[in-house]
């Protein structure tokens, strides 16, 4: 296993720093967090960078995606922006469309993506009784009077109140159960259908991603909206939230390494009595171990990414990365608060936000305690397994 990056992980590297040198700084940046989205020229922009050949972003001559190419993207995007960006959901979301959604009712979506830079849908499936238990779902589908309505409720619905559509997970409940769960079925609504109602729901942190909770009162369906491709069930749905996992630490790692750079750039130019602030032992001390876990998170981050890549995706290394990652990106940027001071926790500095969105991202895709759930069954098996597990 060798995760060290080839010339052309490198050169992908920096036309991604090239793009963030030009639009993203900190008074930019704290605008976009406060309009709760980009600017169409920078989103734009992004969709049409050149990857290097690299599966970042679907395109014709991709015969696949690159998930190593996809968190590099992601933690240099993070690091030079110090902040959550959209382009972590979109690239989940537009590979959960492709699996489950026929190739024609994909690609007028992936074009206009590709055109416009912006999702013409926002992906609900969380509910107020099914969040990390996303089989208990109870919006569901059933024929009325020969007519498919939908009924229910999704909450944290990214960009719910502003995409054109609905990419909606429900059950099915006219067909059978598969091995004694209910039958899921997935629908492109748009959002102008009536009976379909959605409120914004305020957050601390992720700005850029804002929330809605969407109700579905009566929605009458045409059968055309339902979701034909290959993947159908909840265990094709649940393996894609493996993917959103990834890219969800792989942003953690990008902000924990922006923090970082603050807080040493603070550090050596800090004076304190007469000398640098890293002069300091109880600093150095800090320094010293925020170091440690940014290799650790990387080394993690890398591997996940790594086994998709080769076809050996394990989801012990998922759970474990999912489990330490926001927590220790989270423990990295309050330590880089600390060492910045009462400046640290002002909006002078962007570490409070960079905090408040590595926060975030230890309930993001499955909590960490969600993760201990998934992982210590798979770690007794391993361990019974014999001594060279």
């Amino acid at each position: 296993m060798d995760f060290r990056l080839s010339e052309a992980d490198r050169v992908l590297i920096e036309h991604v720093r090239e793009f963030g040198a030009k639009y993203f700084n900190q008074d930019t940046v704290a605008q976009w967090r406060s309009d709760m989205g980009l600017p169409d020229e920078v989103v734009r922009d992004f969709v049409n960078l050149d990857f290097n050949g690299f599966g970042v972003i679907h395109r014709r001559d991709h015969v696949r995606y690159d998930m190593l190419a996809q968190v590099l993207v992601l933690e240099e995007l993070s690091r030079i922006s110090g902040t959550t960006l959209p382009f972590q959901n979109d690239f989940l979301q537009l590979q959960i469309l492709e699996a489950f959604a026929s190739p024609a009712q994909t690609d007028p979506i992936r074009m206009e993506y590709q055109h416009t830079g912006r999702l013409a849908f926002a992906f609900a499936v969380s509910e107020p009784s099914a969040g990390s238990d996303t089989m208990s779902m109870s919006t569901h589908v059933r024929t009325v009077d020969g007519q498919l309505t939908m009924n229910g409720e999704k909450l944290f619905v990214n960009n719910g109140e502003y995409a054109p559509a609905l990419l909606v997970a429900a059950i099915d409940e006219d067909a059978p159960k598969s091995g004694g769960h209910a039958a899921l079925s997935m629908w492109m609504i748009p959002c102008s259908t009536p009976g379909i109602t959605a409120v914004p729901e305020d957050k601390i942190g992720q700005e850029m991603l804002p929330f809605a909770h969407i109700q579905f009162d009566n929605v009458r369906l045409d059968e055309g909206w339902r979701l034909s491709g290959p993947a159908r069930g909840f265990s094709q749905l649940l393996a894609f939230f493996e993917y959103g996992r990834v890219f969800a630490c792989a942003t953690a790692l990008g902000l924990a390494q922006a923090a970082m750079d603050d807080a040493v750039k603070w550090a050596g130019e800090r004076k304190a009595f007469g000398k640098s602030v890293s002069e300091f032992q109880q600093v150095q001390e800090m320094l010293t171990d925020m170091e440690v876990k940014l290799a650790n998170m990387r080394h993690m981050v890398y591997k996940a990414a790594w086994e998709f890549d080769h076809g050996c995706h394990e989801r012990l290394t998922v759970a474990l990365m999912k489990r330490y990652v926001p927590r220790a990106a989270t423990e990295v940027a309050s330590d880089a608060m600390q060492i910045l001071g009462g400046r640290g926790y002002t909006t002078h500095e962007r570490i409070s936000s960079i905090w408040q969105d590595c926060r975030g991202f230890q309930i993001a895709e499955g909590t960490d305690q969600i993760m201990v759930y998934i992982a210590a069954p798979l770690i007794m098996a391993k361990y019974a397994s014999g001594i060279d597990a």
